[in-house]
């Protein structure tokens, strides 16, 4: 099959990935493009799990006040180098994440954090089993591991503190 080489530039500006792995995909889903971003999100993320034991020492330190200051976030995240901490896909998804837990106030980091007597539910309490505000078919977990995927390294959420006047 004759892939166009149109359909590899959507494909690589939309994943972030190689002309050599968006071809790939593109041939593996039959050129149809939605297909092929899947097939390229599957692989990320399956990459990302196998690099989940790796040390993060390097990351960003994000802060996020709500319009009008009466909530405002600071939050760690976490990577394996500083070039990596550096990129805008880390920035951004730094930032997402500040604003996710401005808007859904998560107590924990994930669901391996809460403790027994805990009545809640964890996709109301623990940050990485929460939807995702800008796509609720994804979990927070999902958008780490996405990402995680595509920049090549291990990311994790270290720390989150949330302030709101009057709590």
């Amino acid at each position: 099959m004759q892939i166009s080489l149109d359909k590899i530039k959507t494909v690589r500006e939309q994943a972030g990935a190689g002309v050599m792995d968006a071809k790939k995909a593109l041939e593996e889903s039959g050129g149809d493009i939605e297909k092929a971003l899947d097939v390229l999100r599957d692989k990320g993320m399956a990459a990302a799990v196998k690099k989940a034991g790796r040390k993060t020492e390097e990351g960003l330190i994000e802060t996020y006040v709500h319009g009008g200051g009466r909530v405002g976030v600071m939050l760690e995240v976490n990577c394996e180098t500083d070039f990596v901490a550096r990129t805008s896909v880390f920035k951004d998804l730094c930032h997402n994440l500040a604003m996710q837990i401005a808007a859904m106030s998560p107590v924990y980091i994930d669901e391996n954090d809460i403790s027994d007597d805990e009545k809640r539910i964890p996709e109301e309490i623990a940050l990485g089993s929460q939807p995702y505000i800008r796509d609720p078919g994804m979990s927070i977990s999902d958008l780490i591991l996405e990402v995680a995927g595509k920049l090549g390294e291990n990311i994790k959420v270290k720390r989150f503190a949330r302030f709101a006047l009057g709590e």
